[in-house]
């Protein structure tokens, strides 16, 4: 089958220019951590000045949780 309305070179190429990658958007916090714009630090568990998680109470939950799990085996 022939493509009838056929796009050009140019007409593609114009097209995918806006499929190009960027890079992400990063801040640092108060203690210098790197994180994404609007979000959370990971290593804190803070956001915009505000503790939002104890990160140090998750993990030690985490670690119990692995603990149990490592015992029950």
């Amino acid at each position: 089958m022939v493509v009838r309305m056929r796009h050009t070179r140019s007409h593609t190429k114009n097209r995918r220019s806006h499929h190009a990658l960027v890079s992400p958007a990063l801040s640092k916090d108060e203690s210098g951590n790197v994180h994404l714009r609007h979000r959370m630090s990971i290593v804190t568990g803070s956001y915009r000045g505000r503790k939002v998680i104890d990160s140090r109470l998750k993990l030690e939950k985490k670690a119990a949780k692995l603990k149990k799990r490592e015992a029950v085996r």
